[in-house]
């Protein structure tokens, strides 16, 4: 009956995932590359969760 109110999960993640990129950006540029690479995996992660959620 409200499904207007709740958010759309792909959206969600699209919104993290954003934000992980440009961590990881920050990251890569002060040359840790071991952070830069757990957060490069976790992207990897949530590009397959959207993924999942649209072939859905």
């Amino acid at each position: 009956m409200f499904s207007f109110l709740k958010k759309d999960p792909i959206q969600t993640l699209e919104k993290k995932r954003k934000k992980l990129l440009e961590e990881a950006m920050h990251v890569q540029r002060s040359g840790d590359l071991k952070l830069y690479a757990a957060k490069m995996e976790a992207i990897d992660k949530l590009e397959k969760e959207i993924e999942d959620l649209r072939t859905k």
